[in-house]
């Protein structure tokens, strides 16, 4: 029996694309190798999104082609779709490149990309294997409507394209989770594409919450956060924020194309807080991007220091062949970007500490994803902390558990008799 391994690398939406490639291989009668050089198929799902991610992708292809040297090595995803004849020349390494809606399975042709190479079947809409863990991401929606100035997913994603609530509601009943975690480009406009259509979260949030235990959404553009939409996701037991803001500075926010200030984006999380007092929010910035003056850059550092976030992602800025931000003058010396990174982190390395040393002595309710190791709604999985909880408790089932200590980011616990 032909054995296969698929190594995902990049954004939760594209491991929601490799549950759904493997399920296909296991259709053609394949089963999952225990490693990688164990497999006759090694399918390696990349990321494109900014350079770093690239080279990371390059670099696991060549270490996956030393690894299991006898395989059919098979690049798809982002990068395969992005740069498609060109990657496959650029990689001799791999048998193939296989852009969405292509093929992986071994001996599927053609072995580069061509004018053949055209999509076979919809990956957006394809049934997935049942969820190895308790929780499950589930793409909502393919593309992006939005033209942020740094961006270029849209132009190999395509414009978003919004799922039926009914496959969807559907598809996570299939998975037997106890936590979906809703993800997509944008995902508060979904149901509405290309200016058409009328925006559906709130009602397939409400919907889903009737089917699993928790519901969490991932990704949202803060102008679209409206009052209802808060409640609804206040209503899930999950009040966790994740919030696109990218940065605080008026003007830089309009050379990326995007909306807001740092005043707004205070004054929602502080109404938010208001509302919920022990709501949690994530978010990511953009740093040193064309134009970001050291006056933009003490803003943002103000910003993290004042409000508070329990979690962030400061990213340097990657210039992106096509997009707008190419075009911008005052390029910002990567060292300095670099600098000003390492500044933010270093604030907000502090912010989470605390706000993670808080908790001890409380009792919070956990699911437990793996023996040992549990979430809280505080954590988003494989991206937050983790409760380190007695392995005793059970895989898949909700506990309440007793803060001992914090560890930085994660959290030690012990089990709470009932």
């Amino acid at each position: 029996m032909r054995r296969f391994w698929v190594e995902t690398l990049g954004c939760p939406k594209n491991q929601v694309d490799s549950d759904k490639i493997t399920g296909l291989l296991v259709r053609d009668g394949m089963v999952s190798a225990v490693a990688p050089e164990e497999a006759d198929l090694v399918v390696v799902n990349t990321c494109a999104f900014i350079e770093e991610a690239r080279q990371e992708s390059v670099e696991t292809v060549l270490a996956l082609r030393s690894t299991a040297a006898e395989a059919e090595l098979v690049v798809t995803g982002c990068m395969a779709e992005r740069y498609g004849a060109e990657l496959a020349e650029a990689l001799p390494e791999a048998d193939r490149v296989a852009g969405f809606g292509v093929p992986v399975s071994i001996g599927a042709k053609p072995s580069v990309p061509s004018a053949a190479a055209v999509p076979v079947f919809d990956l957006l809409n394809l049934p997935r294997p049942p969820a190895e863990a308790p929780w499950a991401y589930v793409k909502i929606a393919e593309g992006c409507d939005r033209r942020c100035g740094y961006c270029a997913i849209p132009s190999f994603r395509g414009p978003q394209r919004s799922r039926s609530a009914d496959v969807i509601v559907a598809e996570v009943e299939a998975l037997g989770v106890r936590e979906a975690v809703l993800v997509a480009q944008d995902l508060a406009s979904y149901g509405r594409d290309q200016g058409q259509g009328e925006r559906g979260i709130i009602p397939l949030v409400e919907s889903l919450c009737q089917r699993v235990d928790w519901v969490r959404l991932l990704y949202l553009y803060p102008s679209d956060l409206t009052d209802p939409l808060v409640d609804a996701i206040c209503a899930t037991g999950v009040p966790y924020f994740d919030l696109s803001l990218q940065h605080v500075s008026r003007p830089l926010l309009a050379r990326m194309r995007r909306w807001g200030d740092g005043d707004r984006f205070a004054a929602r999380i502080a109404d938010i807080r208001q509302r919920q007092p022990e709501a949690v929010f994530r978010s990511n910035f953009i740093v040193g991007y064309p134009g970001e003056t050291e006056a933009d850059h003490d803003a943002l550092l103000d910003f993290v220091a004042d409000v508070g976030l329990d979690w962030c992602g400061f990213f340097t800025y990657s210039a992106e062949a096509g997009t707008y931000a190419t075009t911008l003058d005052g390029q910002v010396p990567a060292e300095l970007a670099a600098e000003r990174r390492r500044e933010l982190a270093e604030v907000q390395d502090a912010i989470t500490a605390n706000k993670r040393d808080q908790l001890i002595g409380r009792e919070v309710e956990v699911l437990v994803d793996t023996p040992g190791i549990a979430r809280s709604y505080r954590e988003a999985p494989e991206i937050d902390g983790i409760v380190s909880v007695p392995e005793h408790l059970a895989v898949g089932q909700f506990h309440t558990v007793r803060v001992l200590d914090a560890h930085g980011p994660d959290l030690m616990a012990e089990a709470v008799s009932p």
